[in-house]
């Protein structure tokens, strides 16, 4: 029987790769309509309930809180069940949400939903589910996989927040948010059915290679290799708090722009409207510097990667400061998405140091840590232009710790260069 040529196309493609763009697509959607679309709901929610910025971003960094207080039973549940039911979960949750959202009329039920609903699976479902997917199905190309997963946001960003913009402009925050809930559960139901999760669990091996010793093969849900670490283990190293930290101090930064991202524009003189296309620039530039930085990633040392990344973007925020001309608004949103961009890189080098077989555990205990930053840089920032109708002190603050994550990666150049002349070593050793 001859194969029609795209189902001939797509047989010879390693199925890690669906894999890795099932759970792209969900977060596309989930980019466009959660994460980068929070911003796009704040002020006209913040307006319609007559909350302050404080008030408001309190609810992002609440969420961000219960991600974190979730993270280390989602990541054992991820490892002992796989990232399906998890992912089939946020979607619907997510759907639910946001149609409930619609409905809120004060700030009681809007915590309610946006806290007991929307967020109560989105951190679990729709982030760390799907870098989970890409660590277990790549070795050798887990960076560019992972970039891959992690670009999927700012695309969403780039599509669908301008048209979400629009749609909050033109029929109102609520019809907005009731459509979004809508295309929660008509596009990521399904697509989270189709997760598969590993390459063991399909008779194949990581990176679509072929074993030279059927003997080789393992039960990726019940083995491990002297390559994977528990999560015991990691945290007894001085690499997993030194990345802890680094993420804790990158995610302060990342999240606290990103939420305040069109009321930090229109501090700086620009309308919703054009604060709201700048915001769609920035995540189409963001899905580009994703797979710059990805590709390059994997011939490189990541720690020196991410460390350069900390750094540009750190100095990125100071024209800010002062009466920032429309160029160096777009040299900002240039630079600052290469912090989102490295972020991959980092998941890639947990991955180097600590394996595939526990990554969802030692990646949810990471996230019980690092997400406080989330909770406090939104907070933070909203009170402080809330007191001083100014984000000049938060963009000093964002400075600083970019400062000390940089510092923070350079430390981690030297071990990870350890640990990867001890993988290649066991590699050959393997192979004879």
């Amino acid at each position: 029987m001859t194969l029609d040529p795209i189902t001939h196309f797509l047989s010879r493609i390693f199925y890690g790769w669906r894999m890795v763009g099932l759970v792209s697509a969900i977060r596309v959607v989930g980019g466009g309509l959660h994460q980068y679309g929070f911003t796009v709901f704040f002020l006209p929610i913040s307006q319609d309930l007559g909350l302050s910025r404080a008030a408001t971003s309190l609810a992002f960094s609440l969420s961000r809180a219960e991600g974190a207080i979730e993270a280390p039973l989602v990541g054992y549940l991820v490892d002992r069940f796989g990232p399906r039911p998890v992912i089939v979960a946020a979607a619907l949750l997510a759907g639910i949400g946001y149609i409930l959202l619609s409905y809120v009329n004060s700030y009681a039920s809007f915590l309610s939903v946006y806290l007991g609903v929307i967020s109560l699976a989105f951190v679990a479902g729709f982030v760390h589910s799907p870098m989970v997917v890409a660590n277990s199905w790549f070795i050798r190309q887990r960076a560019r996989a992972m970039t891959v997963v992690s670009a999927a946001v700012p695309v969403g960003g780039a599509l669908i927040s301008p048209v979400l913009a629009f749609g909050v402009s033109s029929m109102g925050w609520r019809w907005a948010a009731f459509l979004s809930g809508c295309a929660f559960l008509v596009l990521c139901v399904p697509l989270s059915l189709r997760v598969r999760r590993s390459p063991e669990s399909m008779g194949l091996l990581p990176d679509g290679d072929v074993p030279h010793d059927v003997s080789k093969k393992t039960n990726f849900g019940n083995s491990r290799t002297d390559n994977d670490f528990t999560a015991a283990q990691a945290m007894k190293t001085i690499v997993f708090w030194l990345l802890v930290t680094a993420m804790m101090a990158r995610v302060a930064a990342y999240s606290t722009v990103s939420v305040h991202f069109v009321p930090l524009l229109v501090w700086k003189g620009l309308s919703q409207e054009e604060s709201a296309f700048l915001l769609g620039a920035f995540a189409f530039i963001n899905m580009v510097a994703h797979f710059v930085i990805g590709w390059i990633a994997d011939k490189v040392n990541k720690p020196g990667l991410s460390c350069l990344c900390h750094l540009v973007c750190a100095f990125a925020l100071l024209p800010l400061v002062g009466s920032a001309s429309l160029w160096q608004l777009w040299l900002f949103i240039i630079v600052f998405t290469f912090l989102d961009a490295s972020f991959p890189v980092v998941w890639a080098t947990v991955g180097d140091f600590y394996g595939r077989r526990y990554f969802a555990t030692i990646r949810g205990m990471m996230s019980f840590f690092y997400m406080w930053g989330s909770f406090a840089g939104p907070v933070f920032a909203g009170a402080v232009y809330d007191r001083t109708e100014s984000y000049a002190s938060v963009l000093w603050a964002l400075f600083a710790i970019l400062s000390v994550a940089t510092f923070l990666n350079i430390l981690l150049i030297k071990p990870w260069q350890q640990r990867m002349v001890v993988l290649r070593s066991e590699a050959v050793s393997s192979v004879h």
